[in-house]
């Protein structure tokens, strides 16, 4: 570690510039080093914001990751490229993160000394059989050793990575297997009463629900909701706009469309003859998950949107159906997509031909409990790590 430190008191080639300004509050530093895991990461800071609103997330990557495209306004990504005590320590001085969860391995020895001795509390949380052995992991283990000295707990991918673990010298005792850090989803709440009333208000009929809906996705989505409702005469589109405010340049449109809409910002609920419920209010995707056995994750039908996030849907046991613009949450989809838990549609007749497939109970289910897999897989990794997060910040007097 000496040897090392000494090179890396170079001064660096490109040093850090940092332009943003610290946010007030408990910072949370995350350390990156795959796509998927900035995703479970951004999920347990949003989990954590629930119980300490003014907390913010730092999300470092190195270069090879990039930014993520979808970043909420508390979350900042930076890129850590040359590991060197000149950029480690502006880091640091500027951000002063309170809490480090360091996803992987990969480590970067200097950053991670200097944090150690600034008293940072630090946690390895994911560590993987990859990450432990990186080039200069492997051909110099002290460095590694020395590094994983600077973290509190360890999370364990799998048995083998504790393995690996315990020959660089951690204790059993630190050690936790976990599994996988995975990104997934909480259920998102509604009022018990408001399903229940509106599942006997739905009863005997099939439903489907579009939301997140753009302007221009609307027409596509009509025209496939007619096409669907010729194979069961009595299907319901609930019709989430992405922005409520569109609620009356919607209803407009399904006005001249010659659908008979309930608008439910003006308290109105469907009817025999209702085909279309225009949800146009703010908050309630929870009521319409949990009534809906098929959801359309809109703004991806038309690009310039980025998509929307499935594991809202998989987690209260609705089929996904998206469209090909998603990059905002293309690992999420890919997940989906390769456990056949969620199926791509282009247009009104892809996407009408999948609500007529769909439409079948059976179909629906097996896609939804794929879905639902996926959204609660990895969960109790992550209520590990938000309860030790919790517990640290408690024991700063930061919560």
């Amino acid at each position: 570690m000496a040897a090392y430190l000494a090179l890396a008191r170079r001064r660096s080639r490109a040093p850090l510039e940092i332009s943003l300004l610290r946010p007030e509050g408990p910072v949370l530093w995350g350390h990156a080093t795959a796509q998927a895991r900035i995703a479970a990461l951004l999920q347990i800071a949003t989990r954590l914001r629930a119980q300490i609103p003014r907390l913010s997330l730092i999300v470092t990557t190195p270069p090879e990751i990039g930014k993520p495209e979808h970043l909420d306004e508390w979350c900042i990504w930076q890129e850590l490229a040359e590991d060197t005590l000149q950029n480690g320590e502006v880091f640091l001085a500027h951000w002063r993160p309170d809490v480090c969860l360091w996803t992987g391995g990969h480590f970067k020895p200097a950053l991670i000394h200097l944090a150690q001795q600034k008293n940072i509390p630090m946690f390895l949380i994911d560590a993987d059989e990859a990450g432990l052995g990186a080039t200069h992991q492997r051909w110099l283990p002290e460095l590694t050793r020395a590094n994983l000295r600077a973290f509190e707990t360890v999370f364990a991918r799998s048995g083998t990575a504790a393995q690996i673990l315990r020959r660089l010298g951690v204790s059993s005792e630190m050690i936790e297997v976990t599994g996988p850090l995975q990104e997934g989803r909480v259920a998102l709440e509604c009022s018990e009463s408001e399903r229940e009333e509106m599942g006997q208000i739905l009863a005997g009929r099939q439903v489907w629900l579009a939301a997140m809906v753009q302007r221009n996705e609307l027409k596509p989505i009509l025209d496939a909701h007619r096409k669907a409702s010729r194979m069961a005469l009595r299907l319901l589109l609930i019709l989430v706009p992405d922005d409520e405010t569109d609620g009356d340049e919607f209803l407009d449109v399904l006005k001249d469309e010659g659908f008979s809409t309930a608008v439910w910002s003006d308290g109105e609920v469907p009817d025999e003859t209702c085909q279309v419920l225009l949800a146009d209010t703010w908050g309630e995707l929870g009521l319409w998950y949990r009534l809906a056995p098929v959801t359309l994750m809109a703004s991806s039908l038309t690009p310039g949107h980025g998509g929307s996030d499935p594991y809202e849907p998989a987690a209260l046991g609705s089929a996904v159906l998206y469209g090909p613009h998603v990059g905002h949450y293309l690992s999420a989809y890919s997940r989906f997509a390769a456990a056949g838990a969620a199926r791509i549609v282009k247009d009104a007749d892809s996407l009408s031909a999948a609500l007529q497939q769909l439409m079948a109970p059976d179909q629906a289910a097996l896609m939804a409990s794929a879905g639902w897999g996926l959204a609660s897989e990895g969960a109790e990794v992550t209520d590990r790590v938000i309860d030790l997060v919790l517990d640290t910040l408690d024991a700063l007097e930061l919560s």
